[in-house]
């Protein structure tokens, strides 16, 4: 008699493979949810310090004085200024001095293709720090609900 007892008080028919799978995930615990969480934080602050890094490397020092120079004419002092010098405003400075002989209208061509050219090294992993920034309320409400 006490088979019956116990199917008469689950109330519910037999489950099949996969309900019986995914309830008991989400029926035993929610730290799954907890732990990718953990995961993806640390990846993040690994992205964000990566990206300080990089930004801090390809920094020009002097861009105020080198923007000084480029007002006066002082073409040459620029030239010397950016010379070996890695990062976007070296490179468009580097580029654009280069081309001033065939007209203001290549120089603006020359700027446009460097810049375009340099971005995705800048914009490098923050599509994912985006994405992540958006998702993460829903990941933590998410095991907020199998949590309880």
């Amino acid at each position: 008699m006490t088979p019956f007892l116990l199917l008469s008080q689950t109330g519910q028919p037999e489950l099949g493979w996969l309900s019986n799978k995914l309830l008991g995930v989400t029926l035993t615990s929610a730290e799954w949810v907890l732990w990718i969480l953990v995961i993806l934080s640390v990846l993040s602050i690994a992205i964000m310090l990566e990206r300080t890094v990089y930004f801090a490397r390809h920094r020009l020092p002097d861009s105020e004085g080198l923007a000084v120079r480029l007002a006066r004419g002082d073409f040459e002092a620029a030239r010397k200024a950016v010379e070996g010098k890695s990062g976007m405003e070296a490179a468009v400075v580097r580029e654009a001095l280069a081309s001033t002989a065939q007209g203001a209208d290549t120089v603006e061509q020359v700027i446009a293709s460097t810049m375009a050219r340099e971005r995705p090294q800048y914009e490098r992993f923050l599509s994912f720090l985006g994405t992540l920034g958006n998702n993460a309320p829903f990941i933590g409400l998410f095991g907020t609900v199998l949590g309880i």
